[in-house]
């Protein structure tokens, strides 16, 4: 059974990420290559299954990475990732290629989907972008140099390695040996008593909605992808990975950031605080609130990103919300200033959360930052240029080659971040904030209901319930209780939850004083929060990871034209609740911009406090780099890294002392010009450093 609410109301509002890109979509769409083809066809079909951000970052990459084999076939030089049958010739190279990619892609997706709950209505458009490209869908063969043949072995080879690489995709991706260790919350009941406030707690459904629709039976959605560590990566390395014990099991994990701060360590306040910061920001997600903001990039973006732990907390705004962003003086690419978008803060927080959850259709976050992906491809002022730089490619070698890389960034993004989370297993907001409110407050030995694990007294947003502040016409009346029993327990001025909404089309929750040990996030009842621990934050790994390679991919870390743009309309656009209460424009100048948007929309959305982000950026930051430096060996095996200065086949110190030895050079002849911008400066030694210790 399908949940379509979601469905259908973003598919009403659905618009182009990017400025100027709507009014082309439609006359590109019946251009688009068999590459793009076959992508938005995926994306279709991740929108149509369950919500499972890591199989699908597996499925996006192993059908790009087909994809990619099946044009190496007919690429001399170039080197497949899994299918190797390289230096095959054909009479029309174009033809073969099309052949090739659409059998495998075909195959693959029938084989993946076929356990689908939209397999029903998926099944007939696979059959139909086969006959409308001129392919037969019945065709199986699988032997001789034909392409239809070849690009069947291709799809054949990625099912028999999908059942190999640890996934247990046989066993519909299923825990073999994760095991909860707290009893399950259940929302709908105040408070939350934990056994171990550290740990992951399941969260138990009358009716449980996944963010694809789908409603899942059970009550109590297990942990998803705890194990994910162990199956087989794009560019992760061994010498990236740590395996660790608990209960007679190996864990593994990539690029492991260290424990989250916990209770009952010598990082206990810095845990308690974090989850107060999730309460005091969902004070701001209603559209009456008075604070006005301006959402344009004069003043939100171009922030720089703390790699110093202690160095985290001053990142955020605790009280206001948002970050350390610097803004931007005018426009980098057209040198012409930004117009100025003052909205409510309560409708940007809210558009925020929503637009980030897991794409505007559902696609999950991997598929998300595809979907951003083609549109930065169908921008008119776009180059398809690899790296920015050499020839302009034809449509289908460059997706296929802009795919390759994304799929396996993004699946890369997933294995080290859930790798993470399985490990460390760590507890999400709804748990911790009822718990502490539970607890009591910590603020006051002296005043009533002191625990000190409870939440810190903030006037005006965190407070005890008084004889005083219950008093009629008081801000507590209403939470006064049977018998004033709610008389010393804390409140918090927060968004009011789910009881508040009958009609998400009409109605809102807005905020007021709420009894904390029923605070709700920014979600629907249905789902509440992800079913997987929180640390690290799944969407700032993808998101930045997305951001650096794209970066690299076109040469630009900015959005072509110097701005991306979605605009969510007046009344349609949220799905949780009516809203927002104007037109709300979310902008970007760089894709880091769009990848800070996205990690702190996890905040405000409730299921992420700050400890949760800032290490997934940094994984990105690594991931990102990396998968694209494989992508582009691919391309052309012979190619050496740009930051390998000395080209000794590694980025090391001596590369570090050439780019010193060069610094300040300008033209064409500079040997330390990493990026080929014509200056040896910061922006060379930056991807130096990003590069470190990378293999070329």
């Amino acid at each position: 059974m399908r949940h379509s609410i979601r469905a259908t109301r973003i598919g009403v509002i659905m618009g182009s990420v990017l400025t100027g890109s709507l009014s082309t979509a439609n006359a590109q769409a019946d251009d688009h290559s068999v590459a793009r083809q076959w992508n938005e066809i995926t994306l279709e079909s991740i929108r149509n299954d369950f919500a499972r951000p890591v199989v699908h970052a597996r499925n996006l990459f192993h059908i790009s990475a087909a994809k990619w084999d099946a044009w190496s076939c007919f690429e001399p030089g170039s080197q497949p990732w899994l299918f190797d049958e390289n230096d095959l010739s054909a009479r029309d190279l174009e033809a073969a290629r099309r052949t090739a990619i659409s059998y495998a892609a075909f195959r693959i997706l029938r084989h993946r989907f076929a356990a689908s709950p939209g397999f029903e209505e998926l099944s007939p458009q696979y059959d139909a972008l086969m006959i409308k490209l001129g392919f037969d869908p019945d065709f199986t063969d699988t032997l001789g140099d034909d392409p239809a043949a070849i690009g069947n072995r291709i799809g054949q080879a990625y099912i028999r390695f999908g059942e190999q690489d640890n996934a247990n995709e046989r066993n519909d991706y299923a825990n073999q040996w994760y095991r909860t260790v707290n009893l399950p919350i259940f929302p709908e009941e105040p408070g939350n008593v934990m056994q171990q406030p550290n740990r992951w707690q399941p969260i138990g459904f009358e009716e449980f909605i996944d963010q694809s629709g789908n409603v899942i039976e059970g009550g109590v959605p297990p942990f998803l992808g705890p194990e994910w560590g162990s199956v087989t990566p794009f560019s992760l390395r061994p010498d990236q990975r740590t395996t660790n014990q608990r209960d007679g099991r190996d864990w593994k994990l990539y690029l492991d950031p260290g424990p989250p701060p916990l209770i009952g360590t010598d990082r206990e306040l810095e845990c308690l605080e974090g989850f107060e910061q999730v309460l005091v920001w969902s004070s701001h997600l209603d559209a009456a609130d008075d604070v006005q903001i301006d959402i344009s990039p004069n003043t939100i973006g171009n922030a720089n990103l703390p790699s110093d732990p202690a160095d985290f907390e001053a990142f955020y705004d605790f009280f206001e919300g948002g970050d350390a962003s610097q803004g931007y003086d005018f426009n980098p690419v057209t040198g012409r200033p930004y117009p100025v978008q003052e909205v409510a803060r309560g409708d940007y927080a809210r558009v925020l959360a929503e637009f980030w959850a897991d794409g505007p259709d559902s696609e999950t976050p991997p598929g998300h930052w595809f979907t951003i992906l083609n549109d930065v491809m169908d921008h008119p002022a776009f180059d398809r240029r690899i790296g920015g730089t050499g020839p302009v490619l034809g449509k289908l070698e460059y997706d296929v080659k802009a795919y390759l890389a994304m799929g396996g960034c993004m699946h890369d993004a997933a294995i080290a971040a859930w790798g993470v989370k399985g490990w460390y297993d760590y507890v999400r907001p709804i748990s911790v904030v009822r718990w502490m409110a539970e607890n009591g407050q910590r603020t006051d030995p002296a005043l009533p209901n002191y625990h000190p694990q409870g939440l810190r007294l903030i006037s005006g947003l965190i407070e005890l319930v008084t004889t005083e502040t219950i008093a009629p016409g008081e801000r507590h009346e209403h939470l006064a209780g049977f018998g004033d029993s709610n008389v010393g327990k804390v409140a918090a001025f927060c968004w009011r939850g789910p009881d508040f909404i009958n009609d998400p089309e009409i109605d809102t929750a807005g905020c007021g004083w709420t009894l904390a040990e029923k605070w709700w996030p920014y979600q629907r009842p249905t789902f509440v929060t992800p079913n997987f621990a929180g640390y690290v934050s799944g969407h700032s790994t993808f998101s930045r990871a997305a951001a650096e390679l794209m970066t690299r991919m076109t040469g630009s870390e900015y959005f072509p034209g110097g701005l991306g743009e979605y605009v969510a309309n007046r009344g349609q656009f949220l799905v949780f609740e009516d809203g927002p209460s104007t037109n709300v424009r979310l902008q970007w100048v760089s894709y880091q911009d769009a990848s800070d948007q996205c990690s702190l929309s996890r905040i405000w959305g409730g299921i992420h406090p700050p400890a949760d982000d800032l290490p997934g950026r940094l994984m990105g930051l690594v991931i990102g780099p990396q998968a694209w430096d494989l992508a582009r060996s691919l391309y052309n095996p012979d190619v050496v890294c740009a930051e390998d200065i000395n080209r000794d086949g590694v980025v090391n110190a001596a590369d570090l002392g050439a780019l010193i030895v060069d610094w300040g050079c300008t033209g064409p002849d500079c040997v330390a010009d990493v990026n080929q911008d014509g200056t040896v400066n910061s922006a060379d030694l930056g991807l130096v450093i990003g590069a470190w210790n990378q293999d070329c």
